[in-house]
């Protein structure tokens, strides 16, 4: 009796503990990691919500870019920080690649990393150049099919996510493009625009202005329904492609260990962010889809993601860093 009174006492003084954690987080700033060059849509996202997080808690919570190696330096900076919840990263969904682009990482891609909660999805869009064709997806499809490796397609880079994006399509369509890769995805947009490729898979957010400019053509749109922003864009089921899916999602994770009652708290602070109204406003100006992800549906949607880009990496060949 005296050893199950011991063991409930100490059962009670953890929970308390976690109980005082969970309310008194966070008691210094936040560092969230960015692990790209400022100025993209995933650090325009993170500093949105690092503002936001800022405001709800009194505590600051600010953004911190460590771009490099397609995002494996910042990356590894925050698995290898304590896992107290003062350092995070905001993880997107190159992420779930990362084995299929680098023979070797700096981290444990399954074990490093703790998923703390889904923030966004956004969807992925097929854009091309204005005189790609009758700007329908089934009949440039059918004329790749018919010349293969006339139609090109860029990227920002050999085995980035457009890349990835691109080769999945290639496999569902029964179609060969030939890739251009660029420096990086600013470059791929600019070779778009000014019709050096056909095509480029790229994030809504990353395309809406040269759409509504006229400047390119958006021919299919990820996702179940069109979007408002873009009523006359189909989705890639209704241009005859169902088979083809997929987001760019965001989100936030800390190093593996951090505490539940951390987590909990996070979640708590971010699921308010995303219902606040100028949160909702900015959300529809990214086109995008607000989680939230808990903990483990976000673990589970990067756990997915990472074994289905395996059959396409291998079909693809795409060749390893």
């Amino acid at each position: 009796m005296t050893a199950l009174k011991t063991l409930l006492a100490g059962l009670l003084v953890t929970a308390s503990a976690s109980a005082a954690l969970a309310q008194t987080y966070p008691e210094k700033p936040v560092k969230i990691v960015v692990a790209y060059p400022p100025g993209g849509a995933t650090d325009v996202i993170a500093r949105k919500l690092a503002q936001k997080l800022t405001d709800q808690t009194g505590k600051s919570f600010f953004v911190e870019n460590k771009a490099g190696a397609t995002g494996t330096i910042g990356t590894a900076s925050v698995a290898s920080a304590p896992a107290d919840g003062y350092t995070l990263l905001f993880i997107e969904n190159t992420y779930s690649i990362y084995p299929y682009v680098f023979n070797t990482l700096p981290f444990d891609h399954a074990k490093a990393l703790q998923p703390v909660i889904g923030v966004y999805m956004v969807p992925v869009l097929l854009a091309a150049k204005t005189d790609a064709g009758t700007g329908k997806l089934a009949d440039l499809v059918a004329k790749g099919r018919s010349a293969p490796d006339t139609i090109t397609f860029g990227t920002g880079g050999p085995g980035s996510a457009p890349h990835f994006a691109a080769e999945l399509f290639q496999q569902v369509a029964n179609v060969q493009f030939r890739h251009i890769p660029y420096k990086g995805a600013g470059d791929a947009m600019a070779g778009l625009v000014g019709g050096q490729i056909d095509l480029l898979f790229v994030s809504t957010p990353s395309a809406a202005a040269q759409i509504k400019g006229g400047r390119i053509r958006a021919l299919a749109i990820s996702g179940e329904e069109r979007l408002a922003s873009l009523p006359d864009v189909p989705t890639f089921k209704e241009a005859g492609f169902g088979g083809y899916s997929g987001y760019s999602w965001t989100g936030i994770a800390a190093p593996a260990g951090i505490p539940a009652a951390v987590i909990a708290r996070l979640q708590d602070e971010v699921v308010t962010a995303l219902k606040a109204p100028d949160m909702i406003e900015f959300a529809a100006t990214l086109s995008a889809k607000p989680g939230p992800l808990t903990s483990g549906a976000f673990a589970k949607l990067i756990t997915d993601e990472t074994a289905m880009w395996a059959p396409v990496a291998a079909k693809a060949q795409i060749e390893k860093q």
